[in-house]
């Protein structure tokens, strides 16, 4: 078989994975439909959700045909890359089909929007106090299964052949059993236990049903979507603000370390590096702001460490509530929050930013580069950190691909920077908002709105999808694409 038609058939696989993926964003679309049980009289917005399902199960169907008879084909290099960024895309046009059928939103809006929730960042140009309650619950159902990722749940129904590649592709890091589909069930088990839990907390604090489990999905997801204008500060609540804080720290921890907590293993999960990183960063950033920075606007040092610390676990956590407004605050309790988003959440999680192991093994590499200038020549060192696995030896390889993705993150950081500089921002706010963006964070000082320029919304839209698929895979899918075109055309 020569090399142009082994790329056409291989290309069968990929449609036909696609279509698989897409019958099942089908049904998910379907899900907001459950809220007309309790809110009949939004009955008139079904048929936006019905039409884009009906066309994705159709669609999903004719491509999934394409797995006919290909039991023994193969994907060629790097085609898990194209999956993962083609169903991606397609949940996030089909997501945003209800709001433009619905007339709420025009097409960049739309696409913002669902972005937004695929990629649990949390930045919306929706007003929450006129949107109809069907399409808040389908903000929350995008952020719920943007968290755990699209591949993920496929993979809890089917045991695909190259269902190993794709979890990786989609940025996912532990296999916590030795069963791939097995693995998929049990981290959404948990993930829909904590939702439940976190429901029945809201509740039990006087929080209404339906924002109860809204906001339970977007602690947990990282997503910051909320049904209030205020966000969590509408509640004025200090059970239900650590009711989020606890929601947000189990939602950005890495899967397999949650295996850890719940079988009781607590000495292996503080072993962590990233988990001890992250303690510390939150130890060290909150009491230094909240005396520094915070003390004077709030009055007492006791409601400034309350507001620090929720807004620092948002903002590292990468989710985006927050209980007050940042207008007033100095310019120094800003730059911490930016720093913190710029970090963001933990390896496999449903977090975004550089990820805190990125940067703790930053940390780790200029320390043992230090140390290493005052030991003998020739002694063995061993250069190791802790992960849910266990001891994981680090190789110059593994260093020299962090080093490149951090440099690479921030240069699209500060070329989304300019573009809303270019648009008249002050700097202050766009480092903010595109930090935000980026790190699929969802905390605003105000830049992101219905009103704000198309160019500036696709600024972000690119920030948020490159934040949350990671650079690699989009830049390995193009290349791809780009090379087996190529192919087949010669």
């Amino acid at each position: 078989m020569n090399v142009n038609k082994r790329i056409v058939e291989s290309y069968r696989i990929v449609f036909g994975y696609i279509g698989v993926i897409v019958m099942i964003l089908a049904g998910i679309l379907l899900l907001p439909l459950l809220v007309l049980l309790v809110y009949p009289e939004e009955m008139e917005y079904a048929i936006h959700f019905v039409v884009p399902a009906a066309t994705a199960l159709i669609s999903g169907l004719l491509l999934s045909l394409f797995l006919r008879g290909q039991s023994d084909g193969r994907l060629t290099q790097r085609q898990d890359a194209i999956i993962v960024l083609a169903v991606w895309i397609a949940a996030v046009v089909l997501s945003a089909a209800p709001f433009m059928l619905s007339k709420q939103l025009n097409f960049t809006q739309a696409i913002f929007e669902a972005v937004s929730g695929w990629t649990t960042t949390g930045l919306s140009v929706v007003d929450v106090a006129v949107t109809p309650k069907v399409f808040l619950m389908h903000r929350s159902i995008m952020q719920f299964f943007g968290g755990v990722g699209i591949v993920l749940v496929m993979l809890s129904a089917l045991s695909g052949t190259y269902g190993m590649r794709l979890y990786c592709a989609e940025g996912h890091a532990d296999k916590l059993l030795p069963n791939l589909a097995k693995s998929a069930r049990l981290i959404l088990s948990i993930y829909a236990g904590y939702v439940l839990s976190g429901t029945l907390l809201y509740v039990a604090f006087d929080m209404p049903l339906f924002d109860a489990i809204n906001h339970s999905i977007a602690a947990l997801s990282t997503g910051g979507f909320s049904t209030k204008t205020d966000s969590i500060g509408a509640y004025k609540s200090l059970p239900i603000e650590l009711t989020t804080i606890i929601l947000m720290l189990l939602g950005t921890t890495n899967f397999a370390a949650h295996l850890l907590l719940l079988r009781g293993n607590i000495k292996k999960f503080f072993l962590i590096g990233e988990i001890r990183f992250m303690l510390i960063l939150l130890a060290f950033s909150i009491p230094l702001v909240a005396f520094v920075g915070l003390n004077d606007l709030y009055g007492n040092a006791s409601q400034g460490i309350r507001i620090a610390a929720f807004e620092f676990v948002s903002a590292l956590t990468t989710t985006g509530f927050s209980t007050v407004s940042y207008s007033d605050w100095p310019p120094f309790a800003i730059f911490v929050m930016i720093l913190l988003m710029l970090v963001g959440g933990g390896t496999g999680s449903t977090a975004g930013g550089l990820k805190q192991n990125r940067i703790y093994l930053m940390g780790k590499a200029f320390y043992w580069n230090l140390t290493k200038n005052f030991q003998p020549e020739h002694v063995v060192r061993e250069r190791y950190i802790y992960r849910p696995e266990g001891r994981v030896y680090i190789e110059d390889k593994q260093l020299t691909e962090t080093f490149n993705f951090a440099f690479l993150y921030m240069v699209l950081y500060f070329a989304g920077v300019a573009i809303l500089l270019s648009h008249g921002y002050p700097l202050q706010d766009s480092l903010f908002e595109y930090a935000s963006a980026i790190g699929t964070v969802g905390l605003s000082v105000g830049l992101t709105t219905a009103d704000a320029p198309p160019l500036v919304l696709w600024a972000e839209i690119i920030g948020m999808f490159v934040g949350r698929l990671e650079i690699y895979v989009i830049f390995v899918a193009v290349i791809k694409l780009y090379k087996d075109a190529k192919h087949v055309l010669e």
